[in-house]
């Protein structure tokens, strides 16, 4: 028994999934590295002068911008836009900037927008909202996706194309990335939240590096199911109250 569910777990298409997986991920360090050390420095000014790291993203995109939003781990200024009918409204033209109305994002702030393909009017018209407040922008996306396809209308651009930094999640046209030839060339294994998530603990990881090094404090969370944990998280919980929504 112990063997035929080993055999399970460690099929062809798991097996081809985890290669690509890493790949993936080898691949954002070698080719992003300049764009991942510019965002990291936007976040860490931010951070430095007070401002709120704002993140946004719809459907499956949510879990990139999640892992912004208070965790351990995760720097204690930021805050996510709520988008709660989970991508279905993604290509609504002008729900933008009805989320963003409550928002205080501006000129003193950073947004990362996480889409995929980058098309939609939602996730575009999002990153231009933001900039026209001032506020700075960084785009996770796949740019071999998104240079396939044409921006959904109104639009006339994507998501690319609007982004002060751009970082490619260099996920695949399509995402999925395991090709089932048995049964007629279906393809499973999406790897844009795999990609989405490894890109913001990067810049999480960078932005609280340079803020040490500028010899400041870094306002990072620690577990709360630590010991003492909900002790150590209190005072950043106070220094972003009435800043970050719901806390």
């Amino acid at each position: 028994m112990a063997s035929e569910r080993t055999e399970v777990a460690g099929g062809k298409a798991a097996a081809d999934y985890r290669v690509e997986a890493v790949r993936i991920l080898d691949r954002i360090s070698a080719t992003q590295a300049g764009p991942l050390e510019q965002a990291a420095v936007l976040i860490a000014d931010t951070v430095d002068r007070g401002g709120i790291v704002y993140a946004f993203g719809a459907g499956h995109s949510q879990s990139v911008a999640l892992e912004f939003y208070y965790r351990a781990g995760g720097l204690a200024p930021c805050d996510v836009i709520e988008e709660r009918t989970f991508g279905r409204a993604e290509r609504l033209s002008g729900y933008a900037a009805v989320l963003l109305e409550p928002y205080p994002l501006g000129a003193n702030d950073v947004l990362v927008v996480a889409s995929n393909s980058g098309r939609n009017p939602l996730p575009v018209e999002m990153a231009i909202e933001a900039r026209r407040r001032g506020a700075r922008v960084v785009g996770i996306t796949s740019l071999a996706h998104s240079r396939t396809v044409a921006p959904r209308p109104p639009l006339s651009h994507r998501l690319f194309e609007v982004c002060d930094v751009v970082i490619d999640n260099c996920t695949p046209p399509g995402d999925a990335a395991v090709e089932l030839r048995e049964v007629g060339n279906v393809r499973v294994g999406g790897l844009s939240t795999l990609a989405g998530v490894f890109i913001t603990q990067t810049l999480v990881c960078r932005a609280a590096e340079l803020i040490a090094a500028r010899g400041h404090a870094v306002p990072v969370f620690c577990s709360m199911n630590v010991d003492g944990g909900d002790e150590r998280n209190r005072a950043l919980l106070d220094g972003v109250k009435g800043r970050v929504r719901g806390i």
